[in-house]
């Protein structure tokens, strides 16, 4: 068969929001993974929009979207314009999964949940002629998972080719996390074994490396393991973890021995009845800055993660987490405006209370109100998240934040990895545009070494 994969592109890649560094950053390894399922016969393409142009002149027997929330109506408007020409078109992915019936007017087939065991079967029924129209997860197990396909991957065109995941979905239950909707109805984290982690480790040319895992930490009996192996390597790795992950025990310390030098840590919130009212357990009395400064004194870096719009926000929360964030020395952070996504229990909970005030899915991209605020008005809300973005991101603001490290290096660190992040994005298009990810990947490999 000749079979096509898709990551459409995001709608705000049509947007003045559009930065092409953003979405050059990591391979679609998700499609890369089922496309590993395909026979050697099959023909085999993945088309990422967000770094290439999507043709539609072309006749696959098969065509594979993924789906996000913002999107999903251009994935829709894909798949129909292949099933008007007799394409079968499958539908997966986060929007699928919360959505099937909406997905389905637009495929053949959806495929909800993870991937990963529903997708070998569809394929065995298509190929028999039996395909059904909805595929569940059934049991999950990824001790035999087969290695993503990298080499469908134009390894060229991003920023961060070395990518990897190892765990699939995470045990927390956040009350407004997407994720949460792929396991709504039974196990909510999985993880691959040791030798199938370091096996993949071993495909990866060059040091730098970005574990792209909701929960970086979640298992710690793995990550222990993971990392006495990896200590050897001489590589540096990024990802995300939690702040309670940073103050329990002693992994924080292995990680850095095995490379860690920057983590994406969700703070959400400085205020405890939001944390609570958000079911947010890994920051409940958690001390902020006791983790801060650990990870400080190790020499991680740390990209905060800030949520606007909880129930007890207002008109002071934005530069009040920016103070905080500058005060902290948070190298970047990225802010967001609470969106209650499909299938997240947040949804539920406003669209019982009526609250709701837009079902156009692009528009739930954390940059607008889509829901009615007890303390904030649509055009309040949307103007302090980009308040906090412009402040926190002053040149004189990032100046005043590099300063507050305890080591000098740390401090160069800071002012040049966020210096470079946000302030130069012409060179970053040019980057972009003449695919100079090469040297650019080395200049992230140094200053986070």
């Amino acid at each position: 068969m000749k079979i096509k994969f898709i990551l459409p592109a995001l709608q705000e890649a049509k947007t003045p929001f559009w930065r092409p560094i953003k979405y050059s950053l990591f391979p679609p390894l998700g499609l890369a993974t089922l496309a590993a399922f395909c026979s050697e016969e099959d023909e085999v393409i993945i088309v990422d929009e967000h770094i290439e142009e999507l043709t539609y002149d072309d006749m696959p027997d098969l065509v594979c979207i993924q789906t996000y929330i913002t999107n999903a109506l251009h994935a829709y408007e894909i798949g129909d314009s292949y099933r008007k020409r007799g394409v079968y078109v499958a539908m997966g992915g986060l929007h699928a999964t919360t959505l099937p019936i909406e997905a389905k007017a637009h495929a053949d087939t959806v495929l909800l949940g993870i991937g990963e065991t529903s997708f070998p079967l569809f394929l065995k029924e298509l190929r028999e002629g039996k395909p059904r129209q909805f595929y569940q997860t059934g049991t999950v197990c990824l001790d035999n998972l087969p290695l993503p396909r990298r080499d469908l991957l134009k390894r060229s065109h991003y920023l961060v080719p070395n990518s990897m995941v190892f765990s699939r979905g995470c045990p927390n239950q956040c009350s407004f996390c997407y994720v949460n909707s792929f396991f709504e109805k039974g196990q909510s984290f999985y993880t691959c074994k040791i030798d199938r982690i370091l096996k993949e480790l071993d495909t990866l040319p060059g040091k730098h490396l970005y574990f792209l895992d909701d929960n970086l930490f979640a298992d710690k009996k793995l990550c222990h393991e993971l990392f006495r192996e990896m200590k050897s390597m001489n590589r540096v790795f990024q990802g995300a973890i939690t702040v309670n992950s940073v103050l329990e025990g002693d992994l924080i310390e292995e990680a850095y021995e095995a490379g860690f030098r920057s983590a994406f840590i969700g703070f959400e919130s400085m205020n405890r009845e939001n944390l609570i009212k958000a079911r947010k357990q890994t920051n409940i009395n958690q001390s902020y800055q006791t983790a801060v400064k650990r990870l400080d004194e190790l020499g991680i870096m740390i990209n905060g993660s800030f949520i606007f719009g909880m129930e007890e926000d207002d008109k002071d929360t934005f530069l009040r987490t920016v103070s905080w964030a500058i005060e902290s020395g948070i190298t970047t952070a990225t802010f967001h405006i609470l969106t209650p996504y499909p299938g997240t229990s947040l949804f539920h909970q406003m669209k019982e209370e009526n609250r709701i005030q837009s079902f156009d899915w692009n528009a739930y991209d954390t940059r607008h109100l889509v829901f009615q605020h007890k303390n904030l008005s649509k055009e309040e809300m949307e103007k302090g998240y980009q308040t906090a973005y412009r402040e926190f991101y002053k040149w004189s603001n990032i100046g005043k934040a590099s300063k507050n490290h305890e080591k000098v290096r740390m401090s160069i660190k800071h002012f040049t990895y966020a210096g470079a992040w946000k302030k130069f994005e012409p060179v970053w298009n040019f980057i972009v545009k003449q695919k100079l990810f090469p040297p650019a990947r080395r200049i992230l490999e140094k200053t986070l070494r």
